[in-house]
């Protein structure tokens, strides 16, 4: 890892979010027979990040398929994908995952787009499945440890093209866009930056990356002896928070002096941040990245701890 460190900008991160979810709270102005009222109806949906803009569907009878009929104007909250284990670690925290703000126009798609969109969603299943099953042993062994809870997007668009009939799509015109980090600051992103990363054979696979990695106790143990020796943080434990096409970011509880007694220590969580030598195009390359990482970081130990 040695080399410069890679911090991602307010745009990139908004583009990861957006490339590794496929779930999101959509903002309707409630309607009526006088039109637009002032009170505001969320419910969850599914999108799709295609070209940079998000294709969204929506539950038939849900009211935002009459509100927008009424009023266009709408908003998309979409948090980064944090699976349970830290999502509960966060809240002790008091904090949030960090998520992007999108507002823009809920335009309906007319039946031939449908059309081209769950052909081109099909296309996308088939590549990502393909591209899955033809995974090395180390990638399948990091995927196959994350939790059962833990569900893949390929399993959402699969539900989608099944019951295709019980959705609504729409197209969502952005107009705005935000990045709003853990402790709820919004920082304002131009809406031309926010397109599709490279790396799309990596974002799919991102919450079952993630989880797969931290219900592994020998990765956990890694990405402490990490912390160590990048940042010289000794940490009692270790949790893998979000990866990237340049390197990942994690969570450990390391040691801080609260008092000028250096006996008398305090263990806070504490993030931090970890870039590749060079870029992961795909899930393949983040992995035998990641293990070159974490064999590295064995061999610098043992060198300085006199064990071979």
């Amino acid at each position: 890892m040695k080399g410069k460190l890679v911090a991602l900008t307010f745009a990139e991160r908004c583009k990861n979010i957006l490339a590794a979810n496929c779930h999101a709270y959509l903002n309707t102005i409630k309607a009526d027979a006088k039109g637009s009222k002032d009170d505001i109806h969320t419910s969850r949906i599914h999108y799709m990040l295609k070209k940079g803009k998000p294709y969204i569907w929506v539950k038939e009878g849900d009211l935002h398929n009459v509100n927008v009929i009424i009023d266009e104007r709408g908003s998309l909250a979409v948090s980064a994908v944090v699976p349970g284990s830290i999502m509960r670690l966060l809240r002790s925290m008091g904090k949030a995952p960090v998520r992007v703000a999108l507002a823009g126009d809920v335009i309906p798609l007319k039946d031939n787009k449908v059309q081209a969109l769950s052909e081109g969603l099909l296309q996308h299943l088939e590549k990502v499945e393909n591209y899955a099953s033809h995974s090395s042993y180390a990638v399948s062994a990091i995927l196959s440890s994350a939790s059962i809870n833990c569900k893949s997007r390929m399993e959402t668009f699969q539900e989608i093209l099944d019951q295709n009939c019980n959705y609504v799509a729409h197209k969502f015109n952005i107009s705005s866009c935000s990045y709003v980090d853990g402790s709820g600051n919004i920082h304002d992103v131009e809406v031309g930056d926010v397109q599709a990363p490279k790396a799309d054979l990596l974002f799919p696979f991102a919450e079952k990356l993630i989880d797969g990695i931290n219900q592994s106790q020998p990765r956990r143990r890694a990405l402490m002896l990490f912390c160590l020796e990048y940042y010289n943080a000794h940490a009692r434990d270790a949790l893998m928070l979000s990866i990237d096409q340049y390197g990942f970011d994690v969570l450990a509880k390391v040691s801080q002096s609260m008092t000028s007694n250096i006996q008398s220590l305090e263990y806070v969580w504490k993030e931090f941040r970890f870039s590749f030598k060079e870029e992961a195009s795909d899930l393949e390359t983040f992995c035998n990245l990641l293990i070159g990482l974490e064999e590295e970081v064995l061999q610098s130990v043992r060198s300085y701890s006199g064990l071979h």
